[in-house]
């Protein structure tokens, strides 16, 4: 199956849910602690399409031929959403679409949202199309899986194994998807704060 949606519709939302957030007011980065914010949209361990409507700011399964649309291979490895308060800088292809984001974390709720820490920038070839993906962890030690990742560094030296499962969840998720490269955390910074509005 090919899924045509692209990646920031697939890294949207959870099924026919009203949220009382307001995902559109949220600020990319907490006001409290000043931390990087992330909504969870498909948690960990889903295989079906979800994302966050901008219009009626509802979690809403997306559709394909009728029905809902699923990831024919195994569920995302973490929790995928999108940075609040981002949108792709006019170079890229999806203008409107915010940061997708990989919370590497246990299966939060859709909606939920996140401070988190990024430790790696994913840079994907999907069809022709280049694709940033946000690697990141929970700020909160308590939430991580991986409690000694809070960099690149440290992540492929203490857990050499999650790079390449994700790249390999990553290639074949969908079809026709390479990985071009890892970048580190300050690569990482670096893509937020050029897709800030």
């Amino acid at each position: 199956m090919r899924v045509s949606v692209s990646l920031s519709a697939v890294l949207l939302g959870a099924g026919l849910v009203s949220c009382g957030t307001d995902y559109a007011d949220l600020p990319t980065f907490s006001t409290e602690r000043k931390l990087l914010q992330v909504v969870v949209e498909m948690p960990a361990g889903t295989n079906y399409v979800q994302h966050v409507n901008p219009a009626t700011n509802k979690l809403e399964r997306s559709q394909q031929a009728g029905s809902d649309e699923l990831i024919e291979f195994l569920p995302v490895p973490g929790n995928l959403g999108f940075v609040p308060g981002t949108r792709s800088p006019d170079r890229s292809p999806n203008p409107a679409g915010p940061l997708p984001t990989l919370v590497l974390a246990e299966s939060q709720p859709a909606g939920t949202v996140l401070e988190v820490l990024p430790v790696a920038l994913l840079t994907l070839d999907v069809n022709g199309t280049l694709q940033n993906v946000l690697l990141s962890v929970p700020a909160r030690p308590a939430r991580r899986i991986l409690p000694d990742a809070t960099d690149w560094t440290t992540l492929n030296r203490r857990y050499p194994g999650v790079r390449a499962s994700l790249s390999l969840w990553f290639q074949h998720r969908t079809r026709e998807t390479r990985i071009v490269g890892w970048k580190d955390e300050k690569a990482a910074e670096k893509e937020v704060r050029n897709w800030m509005k």
